[in-house]
């Protein structure tokens, strides 16, 4: 008899195949077989949170105590794949975020070049990709378009049945964009067999822009995409290798380089006085995964240099500019985490047996791990958190999630009490992942 264990293991493999599951290219052209001509698919989640926090951390005791209430649709995504061919594929995803509401930004440089935001939108749909891609060879394929960047473990593999949390862990989504899509190409494919296979992804994409990275987030807003088209004056490059060595073991790199993020801000001239400011970003991830346990780890370094520049401008950027600027933005950038599941209904063998998972997980990060000087960094962006709690598989498809939350402000011990107020909360989840329709 298959366990419960085992169906979620084989749909979750089918899913990582999948437009939804960027970072096993391999077990994705193998999936092409999959489907005749096209199918159409979907995710989503939904989380309420209860937090014994206020929404200001910037006090001088850290958030205030105070009892609030939050839920929300982190998002939803619908997604296809067509076949022009065997050879020739379309790959898309739309994700509708936050409730779907938004706004627009343009730059009037008939105004003298002032920011001009328009409520203009029935909501925010976000194209999170759309690609072509051409299967040439297992070793060699090219893709063309908008898509994941792989960078980090949760870029990588962002569906909601790849983390335990009913949200993504912060360690991933603090310091970077997530999910990260870009325009660009990739050249992708893998090498050898058996239980030894390597894959690799190499992009050229659009690069992230200066004008957007901030004190409390680092780079993440530097995401291009609030206006027509984005700039590619100095491009992004993105290199990924998934290694799958042992049976149930997979350990990844990704690394991310863009020469000057600066020529990429919405106006030229904005940084041309300050020399070029480069960016880099190293993330080391792996998931081991048998019939009792699942387990998974990752830690990610980022340099921004010339980050002194990116002070003294982006405090004085437009107010009318869709960008925060809070400064100081750091020079060098530290997370990781680990976490790790069990499978009760293995555990005890038991035959149709509800596949409840208990799981926990401890995180650091701090997106203001050295600053430049004259500036100092900002101890209340330094967080080390403890998650616990239970995922119920209520389908192989369908998720339950609920955990319980706690960070420390202001310290990287494992274990005590930061300088300021704990953030403590409890979050309930449900979310689902799978392809609908196949033809």
């Amino acid at each position: 008899m298959i366990t419960g264990f085992n169906k979620i293991k084989t749909f979750a493999t089918l899913l990582t195949l999948s437009c939804f599951g960027c970072g096993a290219m391999a077990q994705e052209l193998a999936d092409t077989a999959g489907y005749n001509r096209f199918r159409v698919g979907s995710y989503a989640e939904i989380v309420a949170a209860f937090k014994d926090y206020g929404i200001n951390r910037f006090q001088a005791e850290g958030s205030t105590r105070e009892h609030r209430n939050t839920i929300a649709v982190p998002r939803f995504t619908l997604g296809f794949d067509f076949k022009f061919n065997k050879k020739w594929i379309l790959g898309a995803e739309i994700e509708f975020e936050a409730g779907g509401t938004g706004t627009a930004v343009e730059l009037e440089n008939n105004e003298n070049g002032e920011y001009e935001t328009e409520i203009e939108k029935g909501g925010e749909v976000a194209l999170e990709q759309l690609h072509i891609t051409r299967l040439i060879h297992p070793a060699f394929n090219l893709r063309a378009g908008h898509q994941v960047v792989p960078v980090g473990l949760t870029n990588a593999h962002h569906e909601p049945i790849n983390f335990f949390g009913a949200v993504r862990p912060e360690s991933q989504t603090s310091m970077m964009p997530s999910t990260w899509h870009e325009t660009g190409l990739t050249i992708f494919g893998t090498f050898g067999k058996g239980h030894a296979i390597l894959d690799y992804e190499v992009m050229v994409v659009a690069g992230l822009n200066a004008n957007g990275f901030d004190r409390d987030t680092w780079i993440a807003s530097g995401k291009q995409g609030f206006f027509e088209t984005d700039n590619f004056t100095s491009p992004g490059y993105v290199a990924r290798l998934d290694w799958r060595g042992a049976k149930g073991l997979r350990t990844g790199v990704s690394f991310y380089y863009c020469r000057n993020t600066g020529a990429n801000s919405d106006k030229s001239q904005t940084y041309s006085s300050y020399g070029r400011i480069p960016l880099e970003i190293f993330s080391f991830d792996a998931q081991y995964r048998n019939r009792l346990l699942t387990a998974r780890a990752d830690l990610t370094y980022g340099h921004l240099g010339n980050s002194r520049a990116v002070n003294e401008r982006n405090n004085r950027l437009p107010g009318a500019s869709p960008y925060s600027r809070l400064t100081p933005v750091a020079k060098n950038t530290l997370s990781y985490g680990a976490e790790i599941g069990f499978n009760f209904g293995n555990v005890f063998s038991i035959a149709g047996c509800p596949t409840f998972i208990p799981f926990a997980r401890y995180e650091y990060f701090n997106p203001q791990k050295v600053v430049e000087k004259p500036y100092t960094a900002d101890r209340r962006l330094e967080v080390s958190k403890w998650t616990a709690g239970l995922n119920w598989f209520a389908l192989p498809n369908l998720l339950v999630k609920a955990d319980y939350s706690t960070r420390q402000i202001g310290t990287s011990k494992v274990f005590g009490k930061g300088p300021y107020n704990s953030e403590n909360e409890i979050s309930i989840g449900v979310a689902y992942i799978g392809w609908f329709f196949r033809r």
